[in-house]
């Protein structure tokens, strides 16, 4: 994006909200929370804190929903092969062999659900580098914009 003259303080808080968002390895749900509190009390105060605050919270909505849809493709499709391979009577008896797990009976939702998990471990890892390259642009004075946002606050 372009660089706008903006104050330093309004650069400094803007990457302040940005990096607000690591808070969710400390605080649950403070990737949500604090962004909220910082963005809501300074967004009628500047066109530069509304934008980027905006931009942090459609980025962390976005990557729960995500997170969700490849949780909820991965949990199910391995617990189904599981549980495929191996009955309830099975574990009751104390009879679970993990033998019978082997990559022989790896099928292809199997392989879908072990997709979905890679995705996820990526996504989680690049959304911790976006956050902290968000914060540097901003700090710069450009309009950030995360990639495969969906603007659910516009």
């Amino acid at each position: 994006m372009e660089a706008v003259l903006t104050s330093n303080k309004e650069k400094n808080y803007a990457s302040f909200i940005h990096l607000s968002a690591l808070t969710k390895y400390f605080i649950p749900f403070g990737n949500y929370i604090l962004p909220i509190v910082l963005w809501g009390s300074k967004k009628d105060s500047s066109e530069f804190i509304n934008h980027n605050g905006k931009q942090v919270l459609n980025f962390q909505l976005s990557m729960l929903l995500y997170s969700i849809l490849l949780l909820i493709v991965s949990i199910p499709t391995l617990l189904f092969s599981i549980f495929n391979n191996v009955s309830f009577n099975e574990i009751e008896n104390g009879n679970f062999l993990i033998e019978k797990l082997s990559t022989g009976n790896i099928t292809g939702i199997v392989t879908i659900a072990l997709i979905a998990i890679g995705l996820f471990c990526f996504m989680k890892i690049a959304e911790f580098f976006l956050i902290i390259y968000g914060a540097m642009k901003t700090n710069e004075g450009e309009y950030f914009k995360y990639p495969l946002t969906i603007n659910f606050l516009k």
